[in-house]
């Protein structure tokens, strides 16, 4: 009796993840990149390197949605991210869903509401929206970082790497996030991460929004996002940014221009981002992007500021695979004579150019699945 009963139970056990994919829509899809990179100056010396998830980050993810009937959903993700040289996940061992994690509802009529890990509005909003062409022009070399080590960004690899939160680099862990439907074009949403201090409700937290409106061949797009860190003010300041976006489709070209302000509460450091760029569908299996960066730091960060231009040329194996080439330079100046350009994404600690100048090239491959 005892082994029947143990083993009718082990069946009914067994049985239940099929019932539910059975009623369930579950998908697994990510992304893949690896290239070759030349460096001209890091730290006084050329370095050519082996670097993985440069245009696209490279990510292993888990959705599913439910049909709940009546317009409504249940839905989750988990993501990890991973480098291709070595296998390892990022940021560290053993953080598997480290870049997204959320489970939530969604309802055709009320929008959706979703709990976990998961993006704030910078990204969401002007990123994924299509106003920043650094995933069309040179992917994380082509975000934010350069001459502002000093701006002091908690748990940030040089301080300044991805100082707007535009690369998505950086998530929001125990938030909740509401996105709306669209209506004539509009979406707009909002973000909180709770810093679950004591007696303390806002410390340590996350605030984020967000605003598309889309017509046609025009988009407009708003974020904003204040995140407190216990090492500024005792969880009461934190980096700020906001931003605004625009873009215009004229037949094969994406025109896009961007602005971004980041400030640290607590310093007062400033930094203000201007930028525009193009991506042109050539034809066949051909495009290219091309990038312009202008960054200027307040008196707090010694007036530095730098210029940087991308360019890429996109060849088109499938609709899924492409090979690429791309270009970046950057000049940085200010107050001090001793300011350095940094590209982003190059981060090793002597991975910073020993003058105002860098620049690097680079061949590689991206898929998609």
């Amino acid at each position: 009796m005892k082994t029947w009963k143990m083993t009718w139970a082990c069946v009914c056990v067994s049985s239940m993840p099929v019932l539910a994919l059975a009623q369930s829509n579950v998908t697994l899809s990510g992304m893949i990149d690896a290239g070759v990179t030349y460096v001209s100056n890091q730290h006084g010396g050329a370095a050519t390197l082996f670097d993985s998830g440069v245009f696209a980050p490279n990510l292993l993810s888990f959705k599913g949605t439910e049909d709940l009937g009546s317009g409504n959903k249940a839905l989750f993700e988990l993501t990890s991210q991973f480098d291709l040289g070595d296998g390892s996940t990022i940021p560290g061992a053993g953080q598997i869903f480290n870049r997204t994690a959320f489970v939530g509802l969604s309802n055709e009529h009320f929008g959706t509401l979703t709990f976990g890990n998961q993006y704030d509005f910078m990204f969401e909003s002007l990123t994924l929206g299509l106003f920043d062409g650094a995933f069309l022009a040179g992917g994380i070399y082509d975000f934010r970082q350069g001459p502002f080590a000093a701006l002091g960004v908690p748990n940030n690899p040089t301080g300044s790497f991805d100082f707007d939160r535009m690369a998505g680099a950086t998530r929001v862990p125990n938030s909740v996030k509401y996105r709306s439907p669209v209506f004539s074009g509009l979406r707009f949403g909002a973000l909180y991460g709770f810093g679950g201090v004591p007696g303390a409700f806002s410390a340590d937290s996350t605030m984020s929004f967000g605003l598309n409106y889309d017509n046609g061949p025009l988009g407009i797009g708003a974020a904003y996002v204040e995140v407190k860190y216990p090492q500024l003010g005792n969880g009461h300041d934190g980096i700020r940014n906001f931003g605004l976006g625009g873009h215009y489709k004229f037949g094969s070209v994406l025109a896009m221009l961007l602005y971004t302000n980041t400030k640290n509460t607590a310093t007062g450091a400033k930094i203000d981002v201007y930028k525009t760029g193009a991506q042109w569908d050539i034809g066949g299996p051909w495009s290219a992007g091309l990038d312009y960066s202008y960054m200027h730091g307040n008196e707090k960060l010694d007036n530095n500021r730098a210029h940087q231009i991308s360019g890429a040329l996109q060849y088109h194996l499938s609709k899924r695979t492409f090979v690429y080439a791309e270009a970046i330079y950057q000049r940085a100046s200010g107050d001090n004579a001793a300011t350095r350009a940094w590209i982003n994404g190059l981060l090793q600690p002597d991975a910073a150019a020993s003058k105002g100048s860098q620049a690097l090239a680079r061949l590689g491959v991206s898929t998609r699945f």
